[in-house]
């Protein structure tokens, strides 16, 4: 359904720190890395697609965040989840929601919200049923 998926940022170096430990932990493979032109793109470990990218926008403006924009990143599993959200949190991230259920999307929706450093909000989540113990349901 997607080609890619294009984030602004403002600091490339704050950035890639970020997403780069976001996109390993989710099991993503970094395809290129260009310091010069600040930008930098992740793909599947078994496909060429989706492409991930940040940069700076192309204008030469500022990134901004989009008011009711969020990506929403998929996990394997809820484990996943659980360590991409500390990861996200640990390299500059902002909480919007902890790791739990979310009953009211479905029974199996297992998902985190945060933000990035540059403000923008993403979602990892996992539409699976839970085979290694019980989960809380998030509040």
């Amino acid at each position: 359904m997607l080609s890619h998926v294009f984030v602004g940022i403002t600091d490339f170096e704050r950035a890639f720190g970020f997403y780069g430990v976001l996109m390993e932990t989710l099991g993503l493979r970094l395809k290129f890395r260009d310091d010069d032109a600040c930008w930098a793109g992740w793909m599947p470990a078994d496909a060429a697609r989706p492409l991930f990218v940040i940069s700076r926008p192309h204008d030469g403006r500022p990134a901004t965040v989009g008011n009711g924009q969020m990506l929403a990143l998929l996990a394997t599993d809820r484990a996943t989840v659980d360590r991409a959200h500390a990861a996200a949190l640990a390299h500059g991230g902002a909480c919007e929601g902890p790791p739990g259920l979310r009953p009211q999307y479905h029974a199996d929706y297992y998902g985190a919200y945060f933000r990035d450093p540059d403000g923008n909000k993403l979602c990892v989540c996992c539409h699976a049923p839970d085979t290694t113990s019980a989960t809380q349901i998030a509040g």
